[in-house]
């Protein structure tokens, strides 16, 4: 190569470092991400002790990875060359068959099963109402076919199968009752939840193992309240050509079911539905207005009184429990740290059920609040 032509590809690689270099310092920040559904890293106040002890540099890095220049467009940029490279994956999301977006599944060690069924199991033992437990397989699992040839993917199935058979809780069949309907739209393409017709599947299977009747699905009056949903999997993906999904809701909000979320010592009353949440990115907010350390909701009905311990998938199986209970509560240990279990008692409630999908039982770190004895945390880790 001549020297000129060698200078020109010199500066203009330079000029395209020293453009981005200028635009991001130029550019504001972002705080919040729609495309990602998260807050992103804003700029780390400098310490001294915060650059010695890691803190800095750590949070420094999430800055500019959060902060860099036109960051979606190149993150769609780089799924794009590694689906002409032959690869499936990108940020842990592998590209499926009929256009779906599935998330790596990674299982945890055995002994971390066994210290989370641990703590439930305490709260089984001591606990004078019976409790059940139940573990939502994911799309990785259910839907396994649509992954490509040699996913590199774990099983849920054998992380539900260790921690079934190590619980002394009343164990609730969710596999099978999602398997047999794993060809129907179940999970939506674009986000790891369930849809409302998962929902629906995994609602008969609790209704078979607590012995209560279930309306048929002809018996719902299906309808659909978006047809442009991207979820979370979709917003870290990078496959921004995949289209959207659907939101059914199949119970009607008559405005007779009294939802109230509290937070601390505030109380407010919403809806069933909250429809303003269909305006933004997070639409699968719109089941009960989204995430809560306790929500209760009066159904109006007759019947006993059900506290769930749950991650979001309950969001939109609540609406299917309203005829069977009179009382149904939502507690995310996450957010809520007071004694569930005098919580229980003080309420009482006729029945426990702790129901979390594989993934995030997997990777939730506050289970050990499910020991009666402990009445706030002290620990992060358990």
């Amino acid at each position: 190569m001549k020297k000129t032509a060698k200078i020109a590809v010199l500066v203009v690689f330079l000029g395209f470092i020293g453009a981005f270099f200028i635009l991001n310092i130029v550019l504001p920040d972002v705080e919040f991400s729609q495309q990602e559904n998260r807050y992103l890293q804003t700029l780390p106040d400098f310490s001294f002790r915060a650059l010695f002890d890691g803190r800095f540099t750590a949070d420094f890095e999430d800055y500019t990875t959060d902060q860099f220049a036109f960051r979606d467009t190149w993150t769609a940029l780089k799924a794009r060359c590694e689906l002409l490279s032959g690869k499936k994956e990108n940020n842990d999301v592998f590209y499926c068959g009929n256009d779906t977006l599935i998330t790596r599944f990674t299982a945890p060690p055995d002994e971390d099963i066994d210290t989370k069924v641990g703590f439930l199991n305490k709260l089984a033992e001591q606990s004078e109402i019976p409790v059940y437990f139940g573990l939502i397989p994911g799309a990785s699992e259910i839907q396994a076919s649509l992954l490509p040839e040699n996913a590199d993917c774990d099983s849920q199935q054998a992380v539900i199968d260790r921690a079934y058979g190590e619980s002394e809780a009343i164990n609730i069949d969710l596999s099978s009752a999602l398997r047999a309907h794993a060809d129907e739209y179940i999970y939506y393409r674009t986000d790891h939840h369930w849809t409302s017709l998962g929902a629906y599947y995994g609602y008969e299977a609790l209704c078979a193992a607590m012995g209560l009747p279930a309306p048929s699905l002809s018996d719902y009056q299906r309808q659909t309240v978006s047809d442009s949903f991207f979820g979370t999997t979709y917003s870290s993906s990078g496959f921004a050509w995949v289209a959207p999904d659907e939101i059914e809701t199949f119970v009607p909000d008559d405005g007779s079911v009294k939802v109230l979320s509290y937070e601390g010592a505030n109380v407010t009353e919403g809806p069933l539905y909250d429809a303003s949440f269909l305006d933004v990115k997070d639409k699968y907010s719109m089941f009960l207005g989204g995430v809560s350390p306790l929500r209760s909701i009066e159904t109006g009905h007759e019947g006993p009184r059900l506290l769930i311990v749950r991650d979001s998938y309950s969001d939109s199986l609540a609406p299917f429990l309203l005829k069977n209970f009179s009382r149904v509560d939502l507690m995310d240990l996450r957010y809520y740290r007071d004694s569930l279990y005098q919580y229980a008692l003080d309420n009482d409630f006729d029945m426990i059920l702790v129901l979390y999908s594989v993934s995030n039982f997997s990777t939730d770190n506050n289970l050990f609040l499910l020991v009666p004895s402990i009445l706030t945390p002290i620990s992060e880790e358990f």
